[in-house]
């Protein structure tokens, strides 16, 4: 029994292609309206390196452009005090913002000692009994909370509770 094709059923099957086909077709037309050319993916770790420094210094060249456009500065300004204030940022090492701003963090008694004191100031405002902040003291020294117990500066616990490494 031979069924013949109606034509609602032929006009589905032509916009489901055409469809298919301007999903398949466009992004590879914008693609290459954009020159971009494939990276082969057996490129080597260095060669890629290069390329995204080359993207991030373009992408920088791109954003002194348009606000050097935007403020009505030359370019070679903005260029100028983005570059001031990335090395400003960087600090002497070169490796991120100064250090040297930041507070040496207290050590493990200091942080005890600080408890200590956060606690009893508690029991005397009411705000704890002194079972209670002796419990909190106890678990702490114990490593069940974060902080200032054995093991140092505020260990904090991956999955379900196990101490992230």
């Amino acid at each position: 029994m031979s069924r013949t094709m109606s034509k609602k059923h032929l006009l589905v099957g032509f916009a489901a292609a055409g469809v298919l086909g301007v999903g398949i077709a466009a992004p590879t037309v914008a693609f290459a309206q954009n020159g971009a050319t494939p990276t082969p993916s057996a490129s080597s770790e260095a060669e890629q390196g290069t390329d995204r420094q080359q993207q991030r210094a373009d992408r920088q060249n791109e954003f002194a452009e348009a606000l050097a456009t935007e403020l009505g500065v030359d370019t070679d300004k903005v260029t100028a005090a983005l570059e001031k204030v990335r090395a400003q940022h960087k600090g002497p090492a070169g490796k991120g913002p100064d250090k040297g701003d930041r507070p040496e963090r207290p050590s493990a008694e200091d942080r005890q000692e600080k408890l200590a004191e956060q606690l009893a100031q508690a029991v005397k405002d009411g705000k704890l009994t002194q079972e209670q902040a002796d419990a909190i003291t106890k678990a702490v020294e114990a490593g069940v909370f974060p902080g200032p117990g054995p093991g140092g500066a505020g260990r904090h616990g991956g999955p379900a509770g196990t101490p992230g490494k």
